[in-house]
């Protein structure tokens, strides 16, 4: 073990540990650290219970939407992670082939037609996965394209998507639909459920368990296909494996919590400062830096101002000065 990794991994398993059960005490209800430990074991031991306002709002508001902070960070960093290792571009994110702009018209559809808030998150969910079939379908009818005309065809997939979100927001009633469509689109953790959380798990869990199982390949499929073959590993079939399950999780994500942005993109660059860019590491370090990041920003969210500010305005916000303090620390020694 080296030296760091004495400071790096106590930190890597205690951040998100800590930033859980601070959030707690976060919003505009104050909770002491004790009221929130006694209503956590209240379950366990009914007679530690406080009082039914104070059980209400740790298990009915903030506890749904910290589990929610902290799945999507740490899916959308590791996706992030494992599309810059396969892709070998510290530019990629998780949206690269399509699934954000996927996943939006699918919500901003069921948001024009009136459907609940559990159907909104599965046409989410369903669009943001057709996205990327159909940029990897496209990808595929070319011959020797390779990963640059996959790249191309979601970046051309994309940007059909998000033209097809413009028009829904263009149609929908300015006084009602239009503000549903547009606050879903910034991305907003206030109205996750216990129920929404257990429609994503599953998806989630595959495409975590996948990604953390081929983290082993990354580093091999980084030094190009040629070496990868020369060591016995066939890298078209666990590029594609990488790429349904990186979409799986990120498709699982938005579909809860809207496009956040940069989440993705940052998180694993600042992964790489504390662990280096050994995707064995990195994978599951990126799990707790996203999920620790997150749930930061969604506390900064709902506590900055009075009126809660859409987290995905914060990642961006905050998200561009980090990346462009790691470029101008010329942070290209990493790949």
């Amino acid at each position: 073990m080296k030296n760091k990794d004495i400071y790096t991994i106590p930190i890597l398993i205690f951040l998100p540990i800590i930033l859980f059960f601070g959030s707690f005490l976060i919003g505009r209800y104050p909770i002491s650290p004790i009221e929130v430990v006694m209503t956590i074991i209240s379950p366990i031991f009914p007679e530690y219970a406080i009082n039914p306002t104070i059980t209400n709002i740790v298990f009915e508001i903030r506890l749904p939407r910290i589990i929610a902070a902290i799945i999507v960070g740490g899916s959308l960093s590791v996706a992030g992670a494992a599309f810059q290792g396969i892709f070998k571009n510290p530019l990629v994110s998780p949206d690269l082939l399509g699934v954000s702009n996927g996943a939006g018209f699918g919500a901003s559809i069921a948001i024009l037609a009136s459907l609940s808030n559990v159907l909104i998150q599965i046409f989410a969910f369903a669009v943001g996965l057709i996205s990327v079939f159909t940029t990897y379908s496209i990808a595929k009818s070319y011959k020797g394209g390779g990963i640059l005309v996959l790249v191309l065809s979601g970046t051309a997939i994309s940007a059909f998507f998000y033209a097809l979100i413009s028009a829904t927001k263009f149609v929908a009633d300015p006084y009602d639909k239009l503000p549903q469509i547009t606050y879903w689109l910034m991305g907003t953790l206030s109205a996750v459920t216990m129920e929404k959380l257990f429609i994503i798990i599953i998806p989630i869990a595959i495409g975590l368990i996948i990604l953390l199982i081929l983290r082993w390949h990354l580093n091999t499929l980084a030094m190009g296909d040629e070496e990868a073959q020369s060591l016995g590993i066939n890298p078209k079939k666990f590029r594609l494996l990488i790429i349904i399950a990186s979409t799986l999780v990120t498709s699982a994500a938005v579909s809860i919590s809207g496009i956040i942005g940069w989440v993705g993109l940052v998180v694993p660059h600042i992964t790489r400062i504390l662990v280096g860019p050994n995707n064995q590491m990195l994978v599951p370090a990126s799990l707790s830096i996203g999920a620790s990041f997150l749930l930061l920003i969604d506390n900064i969210s709902r506590s900055l101002i009075t009126i809660e500010i859409p987290i995905g305005i914060l990642t961006s916000i905050i998200g561009v000065p980090i990346f462009l303090y790691l470029l101008r620390k010329g942070y290209s020694q990493w790949y």
